[in-house]
């Protein structure tokens, strides 16, 4: 089987990253320097993150997965 890609949840995932970014007054280059991540790609919807690269983002941000989730079910 291959990946799954449900827009919806792509474009939900893409706003919750966005909005905790901006909530910490950070721009996408500062989080790639800090993480090497491309967040930019994620929070454009143009990348479907496996749940290792969103375990790294909510790390960077110091919040668990179950609390990034429960923001992304609530849009």
């Amino acid at each position: 089987m291959g990946q799954v890609k449900d827009t919806i949840l792509i474009k939900k995932i893409a706003v919750a990253l966005k909005k905790l970014r901006e909530q910490e007054g950070l721009t996408q280059l500062e989080v790639f320097y800090d993480t090497g991540l491309n967040i930019g790609r994620i929070e454009s919807a143009k990348s479907n993150p496996s749940i290792s690269t969103l375990a790294a983002i909510c790390k960077y941000f110091k919040i668990s997965l179950s609390e990034f989730f429960i923001l992304i079910d609530k849009k």
